[in-house]
C-alpha cells in the first residue's frame, strides 16, 4: 500500500497494546505517532515499543488536547475505560480527526445524543471497532441470510456470556457493577445481528423489555476466594448475574440478548440466527436447513461443527482467500475491523459501522437499566438516524458483502 496514515492513540491500557504488538506496528503503511494516557509510565511504555519496533519515538502526553492540536495526527484510536470514550470522541471530532471507538455500553442516552449530533455537525468520520461483526461464522450467517438460504429472519439470539468474577472483583468494570443493573456490554452480541438485520438501513429496533435475575455470584465467588476481605464478601452488587433483553424491530424481527458475565460459565456469545428456512447456531456451530437435515431434529449432535461446510461458499473473502485479499494466509478479527476502518479512511467511504450503529447499540445500556428498574416495562429507542434510516443502503461497504 502506497498510502500511508499517521495514527494517535487515547488510551494505553491493555486494548491499546494489543493494536500496538499485533496488529498496527505490523502494518506498514500505520505510523504510531502520537500517544495519551494520564498515566505516565504508560506513555513511555508505549513510545518504547514504538521506538523498538520502528526505531522511531511517537510524541507522548498526559493532555489530550496536546495530541489532538497535533498536525501529524490523521486518525485517532480511543481505547479508554468506558466511562470517557464519547467525551474523547466528541473532542476528537471536534478536532478533525477520523475517529474510532473502542466499544461498551453507554451510560446514558444523551451521550448517545453527543456522538450523534457532534458528527453531524462536524462532519468527522467515526467508526465503532466492534470486531464482533467480521467473525468468520457471523459474516457466514449474514451472507446465508441476504443469499435468502435461510428464508425470511424472524429471530435472532446473542449473549455476552463471559465469566469475568475475577476481574470484576479485582476492579474490572466494578463500579457498574455495584451501581448499576442492566446489559452492560450490549454491542459484542448485537453487533453483528443487526448487521444481518439491517438496523439503521431500512430497519430499526424500536422497543425493548429487560429483566433481571438475583445479583449472587460475584458475593458467592468473593467470599470462596477472599474470605478475609470482609469489606469486599459484605458488599452489596446491583447487577443481576443474568440479563436478559428482548428487542423488537419495526420489521418485525425479534432479538434476545444476554448478559452474563457473574456465573461460572464457558465463553460463548450464543449467536443464533432463525429463518423459515434454517438457522444457524454458534454453540455447537451448526447450520439446519429445512429439507436437508430434517432426519436429525432430535439429535443435533450430528451436525456439530458442520457450519465449516458452507464457510467456503458463504464466508466472502474475507476468511476464505484471506492471502489473495491481504496477502496473509490467516488473519483475525481485529485485523479485519482495522482493515475496514483504514480502508474507509484512504477511500473516503463512510465507515462500515458508524455513529447511528454505536448510538443505536451503546444506547441498550440505560434503556435495560429503565425497563428493569420500572418494572420490566417496554422502553421504546430513540431513532439516532432522525429518519434516514429508511434510504440508507451502504450495509454492505467495508467488506459486509460476499465479495
Amino acid at each position: 500500500m502506497s498510502k500511508s496514515v499517521n495514527v494517535g492513540l487515547i488510551g494505553l491500557g491493555g486494548r491499546a497494546n494489543v493494536f500496538l504488538k499485533y496488529y498496527l506496528l505490523k502494518m506498514d503503511y500505520v505510523n504510531i505517532t502520537a500517544v495519551f494516557d494520564r498515566n505516565q509510565p504508560k506513555v513511555e511504555a508505549a513510545q518504547k515499543a514504538v521506538f523498538d519496533a520502528r526505531g522511531t519515538t511517537p510524541f507522548g502526553t498526559t493532555n489530550v488536547d496536546e495530541l489532538l492540536a497535533r498536525d501529524d495526527v490523521d486518525l485517532v484510536m480511543i481505547c479508554t475505560f468506558w466511562d470517557s470514550h464519547v467525551d474523547y470522541a466528541v473532542r476528537s471530532m471536534k478536532a478533525g480527526k477520523f475517529t474510532a471507538m473502542e466499544i461498551g455500553g453507554a451510560s446514558n442516552i444523551e451521550e448517545c445524543w453527543r456522538l450523534v449530533d457532534t458528527q453531524e455537525e462536524t462532519g468527522t468520520p467515526f467508526m465503532f471497532l466492534e470486531n464482533t461483526c467480521y467473525g468468520e461464522y457471523e459474516l457466514m450467517a449474514m451472507n446465508m441470510a441476504k443469499a435468502g438460504v435461510l428464508g425470511d429472519i424472524v429471530h435472532c439470539e446473542g449473549s455476552y456470556a463471559h465469566d469475568l468474577r475475577g476481574p470484576i472483583a479485582g476492579g474490572l468494570r466494578f463500579s457498574n457493577y455495584l451501581n448499576h443493573n442492566c446489559d452492560n456490554y450490549p454491542t459484542h452480541d448485537l453487533g453483528p445481528i443487526a448487521k444481518l438485520l439491517n438496523i439503521n438501513r431500512g430497519n430499526r429496533m424500536v422497543s425493548l423489555s429487560s429483566f433481571a435475575s438475583p445479583a449472587k455470584g460475584l458475593n458467592t465467588y468473593i467470599r470462596a476466594n477472599s474470605p478475609d476481605n470482609t469489606e469486599l464478601c459484605n458488599t452489596k452488587f446491583s447487577q443481576g448475574d443474568v440479563i436478559t433483553t428482548v428487542i423488537t424491530c419495526e420489521n418485525g424481527e425479534t432479538i434476545l440478548l444476554r448478559l452474563d458475565t457473574t456465573l461460572p460459565r464457558f465463553y460463548s456469545r450464543q449467536f443464533t440466527v432463525r429463518g423459515t428456512k434454517g438457522m444457524y447456531m454458534e454453540d455447537g456451530n451448526c447450520v439446519f436447513l429445512d429439507g436437508v437435515h430434517n432426519d436429525v431434529t432430535f439429535d443435533p449432535r450430528s451436525l456439530w461443527d458442520n457450519a465449516k461446510e458452507y464457510k467456503a461458499q458463504y464466508g466472502g473473502a474475507v476468511w476464505s482467500d484471506p492471502e489473495k485479499l491481504y496477502g496473509q494466509k490467516e488473519v483475525g478479527v481485529d485485523f479485519i475491523t482495522l482493515t475496514a476502518m483504514f480502508d474507509s479512511y484512504f477511500n473516503n467511504t463512510i465507515p462500515p459501522i458508524d455513529v447511528y450503529d454505536a448510538a443505536a447499540w451503546k444506547c441498550v445500556a440505560p434503556l435495560s437499566e429503565i425497563s428493569i428498574k420500572e418494572g420490566n416495562r417496554s422502553v421504546e429507542f430513540p431513532d439516532f438516524t432522525r429518519g434516514k434510516y429508511l434510504d440508507r443502503n451502504d450495509h454492505n461497504t467495508g467488506l459486509f458483502s460476499l465479495e
